[in-house]
C-alpha cells in the first residue's frame, strides 16, 4: 500500500510502498479516508520515542471504510464506516479492567507501537473501532479519538461537575481545546491560557469566560485543571487550585519534571491525575457525544501529499484545534 512512514529514527518521513496489512483472527482492516496529526508525528522524527522496527507508519487518529475482515469478527462487515480508538488493548484487558483497560500493560498507541493511520490501509481489532458518527464529517472523525478520549478520561478521572470552575492551560492543541468544548458541554465555567493573544481571543469565541497570559499569574481558583505544559507554568497552575481542587495532566510540552510543594499539597488537599488516552468503553461514550452534536475544532484540513507541512506545523505549535489529512 502507499503511505508515509520512516525509514530510520531520528530520520524525516518519506512516501513510498510498504507491507499491505491483511487482518488475523477478530480482526478488521479499515481503508483511511482521514487521519489525524498528532505531537507524536513530530516527537517520533526525533527519536522519542523511537519506533520499535522500520519501516513504521505513524498516525493516531483515523477513520474510514472496513475493507477486509477475518474470521471471530462479529461487530463489523465490510463497508461499514469507523472511526478508530487510538489506544488498543488486548480482548483480556478489557474484560479484566473494563473502563480502566488503559491500565494494562498491552496498551498499544497508534501510530507509535503498532502501524498508524497515515497509510492507505490499518488493521485493528474488531473492538477496536465504532461505527462512524451519525452526521460527521470524515474530517471530524479523524479529529476527535485521541483529543476527546483524552479529554473525556480527565475529566472522569477529575469528576467534574456541571457548575465548577475549570482552566485549561495552552489552549490551541487537540486535547486542550477538545477540553475546553467538552467542559462547556458538561454546564461547567471554563478559563483557558495561552502565551498567544490570538489563541486566547479565538478560546473567547468558542465560549470560554476568559483566557490568561501563560507568563501571568492566573486570576481564579479552579475546581479542576486540565494541564500539558508542565514545568514552564507549573507553579502558577497549581496555585489556581482551590483547596480540594483536582489538577489532571495528560503531557509536558515544555519538559518531564516539576517540583511539588508537599506543604502545599496536603494542606490545600489537592488531588493530582495523571491520566492519557482512553478506554474502548469510554471511547464509545465520545463517539456517542459525537452523534450527538458535540462541537469538535479543525484548525486546517491538509491533503494527503502535504502531510509534511502538518508535521511542521505540529512542530511550530501555531494551530489552535487538530490538523487532519484528507486521503481521498
Amino acid at each position: 500500500m502507499k503511505s508515509w512512514f520512516l525509514s530510520e529514527s531520528p530520520g524525516e518521513y518519506q512516501w513510498g510502498e510498504v507491507p499491505t496489512p491483511e487482518p488475523g483472527v477478530g480482526e478488521i482492516r479499515v481503508r483511511l479516508i482521514a487521519s489525524g496529526v498528532n505531537h507524536i508525528d513530530h516527537w517520533q522524527t526525533r527519536g522519542l520515542p523511537k519506533p520499535k522496527s522500520f519501516p513504521h507508519v505513524p498516525g493516531s487518529d483515523g477513520a474510514g471504510v472496513v475493507d477486509a475482515i477475518c474470521d471471530g469478527v462479529t461487530r463489523f462487515s465490510v463497508g461499514d464506516e469507523v472511526a478508530i480508538n487510538a489506544a488498543q488493548t488486548n480482548a483480556a484487558a478489557i474484560e479484566k479492567f473494563g473502563i480502566d483497560s488503559v491500565f494494562d500493560p498491552s496498551l498499544q498507541l497508534m501510530g507509535e507501537h503498532r502501524w498508524g493511520c497515515h497509510g492507505e490501509q490499518v488493521v485493528i481489532p474488531d473492538y477496536g473501532a465504532e461505527l462512524r458518527p451519525a452526521g460527521r464529517s470524515w474530517e471530524e472523525c479523524a479529529a476527535y479519538p485521541v483529543a476527546l478520549t483524552t479529554a473525556w478520561r480527565m475529566f472522569r478521572r477529575a469528576r467534574l461537575q456541571a457548575g465548577e470552575i475549570v482552566l485549561v492551560t495552552g489552549i490551541g492543541g487537540g486535547v486542550a481545546t477538545a477540553a475546553q468544548m467538552l467542559a462547556q458541554h458538561m454546564g461547567a465555567r471554563v478559563f483557558t491560557t495561552s502565551r498567544d493573544a490570538a489563541k486566547r481571543a479565538r478560546s473567547i469565541e468558542l465560549g470560554a469566560e476568559d483566557s490568561f497570559d501563560s507568563h501571568e499569574r492566573y486570576p481564579i481558583k479552579a475546581d479542576v485543571i486540565v494541564d500539558s505544559i508542565g514545568p514552564a507554568t507549573w507553579n502558577q497552575t497549581v496555585a489556581a487550585l482551590k483547596a480540594g481542587g483536582r489538577l489532571a495532566t495528560c503531557g509536558g510540552t515544555s519538559g518531564s519534571d516539576v517540583q511539588l510543594s508537599l506543604p502545599r499539597l496536603f494542606f490545600k488537599q489537592h488531588e493530582i491525575v495523571g491520566s492519557t488516552l482512553g478506554s474502548q468503553e469510554e471511547f464509545a461514550y465520545v463517539t456517542q457525544l459525537m452523534a450527538e452534536g458535540l462541537p469538535v475544532v479543525i484548525d486546517e484540513v491538509f491533503a494527503w501529499d502535504d502531510y509534511p507541512r502538518a508535521v511542521e506545523r505540529i512542530r511550530k505549535a501555531d494551530q489552535l484545534g487538530k490538523l487532519i489529512l484528507r486521503h481521498a
